[in-house]
C-alpha cells in the first residue's frame, strides 16, 4: 500500500468518533427514572407522615403533595412512570447485554479494596467507560432495590387484590417495611451518587452529552 494511502488511512482511523460511554437510550432513561425516584422518594415522605411506617415525621418542606390525598397522587404518578421506564432501561440492559458487560463480576474482595482505594483518594477515575468494583456494587443494589420498592409498593397498594405478592412479605406490615427500607437504600444510593459526580464532574458530563 503506498505509504500517501497508509497516512489517510491511519488519519480518518483517528478523526472517526469513539462510541458514546452511555448511548442515547440509557441516558434518556437515566434522568427519566432519577427524576420519578424523586417524585415518588419526596411524595413517599409525605405519606409517611399521613400514616408513619415508624415512629418519626419528615419536614413538611422536605415533602411533596400537601396533603395525604396531593401526596397519594405524585406517588402513583411517578410509580407508572418509574414502571414503565425502568421496564425500558431493564429490557435495554439485558438484551444488549450491557448490564452483564458493565456490571459483573461483582467480587466482595474487590469491592472492599476499590471502597478503600476511593476513601485515601487514590481510585482511578480515568477510564469512564469501566466501573470499579464499588461502582459495579451500587448499580446493581440500586437496581434491586428499585425493583423490591415496585414489588413491595405493590402489595401495600393493593393487600386483598394482590394478596399473593403482599404474603410474599409476611403480611401487609412487613410489606411496609420493607418498601421503607428499599427507600432508604435508594436515598443512601443518591446521596453517594450524587456526590461522586460533583468530585468526579466529567462522569455527570457523560451521562449528559454520552462522552
Amino acid at each position: 500500500m503506498p505509504q500517501s494511502t497508509t497516512l489517510t488511512v491511519r488519519s480518518e482511523a483517528l478523526q472517526k468518533p469513539s462510541p458514546p460511554i452511555h448511548p442515547l437510550a440509557i441516558r434518556i432513561t437515566h434522568w427519566i427514572n432519577a427524576f420519578a425516584m424523586i417524585v415518588m422518594i419526596l411524595s413517599g415522605w409525605g405519606i409517611h407522615n399521613a400514616y408513619p411506617t415508624l415512629p418519626f415525621a419528615f419536614p413538611e418542606w422536605m415533602t411533596l403533595g400537601g396533603s395525604f390525598p396531593g401526596a397519594l397522587r405524585w406517588h402513583f404518578a411517578a410509580m407508572w412512570l418509574l414502571v414503565i421506564n425502568g421496564g425500558v432501561y431493564l429490557a435495554y440492559g439485558f438484551l444488549t447485554d450491557r448490564f452483564r458487560r458493565k456490571l459483573f463480576p461483582i467480587w466482595p474482595g474487590d469491592v472492599l479494596r476499590d471502597a478503600l482505594a476511593a476513601m485515601s483518594g487514590k481510585l482511578d477515575h480515568e477510564d469512564l467507560s469501566t466501573y470499579n468494583a464499588v461502582q459495579r456494587a451500587l448499580y446493581a443494589g440500586v437496581i434491586a432495590a428499585g425493583v423490591l420498592a415496585i414489588i413491595t409498593g405493590l402489595a401495600i397498594w393493593k393487600p386483598v387484590q394482590l394478596k399473593e405478592i403482599t404474603l410474599l412479605f409476611g403480611d401487609f406490615d412487613n410489606a411496609r417495611i420493607m418498601h421503607f427500607a428499599a427507600m432508604c437504600t435508594i436515598v443512601g444510593f443518591l446521596a453517594v451518587h450524587v456526590t461522586m459526580s460533583l468530585i468526579v464532574p466529567k462522569s455527570l458530563r457523560a451521562m449528559i452529552i454520552g462522552r
